[in-house]
């Protein structure tokens, strides 16, 4: 079992950025890949990002390739996602997602865990 917090959403404005933060609960969080999510009003949920158990291996959408970092602490038992250059478009309450995986998916349906979400709101 695996429990996810998420934390550092807020209201920023466009170009600003901001740094999520997934708490996770439990010894074994290095055996789980992570995955960030993001679903907006009337949309369904997306694949943002994705990171392997190790940290060797990461994996972005187009949409945010080079403006997003996902990184994680083994040690921490925490997965960051740091957000530059943000858009409006990019308002959406973001999710951590956890699979007991050695490598993430862009499929929601392949993650057991999920944290509460924290909203992220860029205004233009």
């Amino acid at each position: 079992q695996v429990q996810l917090v998420e934390s550092g959403g807020g209201l920023v404005q466009a170009g600003g950025s901001l740094r999520l933060s997934c708490a996770a609960s439990g010894r074994t969080f290095s055996s789980y890949a992570m995955g960030w999510f993001r679903q907006a009003p009337g949309k369904e949920r997306e694949f943002v990002a994705f990171i392997s158990y190790s940290g060797g291996i990461t994996y972005y959408t187009d949409s945010v390739k080079g403006r997003f970092t996902i990184s994680r602490d083994n040690a921490k038992n925490a997965v960051y996602l740091q957000m530059n250059s943000l858009k409006p478009e990019d308002t959406a309450v973001y999710y951590c997602a956890a699979r007991k995986e050695s490598s993430g998916s862009v499929e929601p349906g392949r993650y057991a865990y999920w944290g509460q979400g924290t909203q992220v709101t860029v205004s233009s």
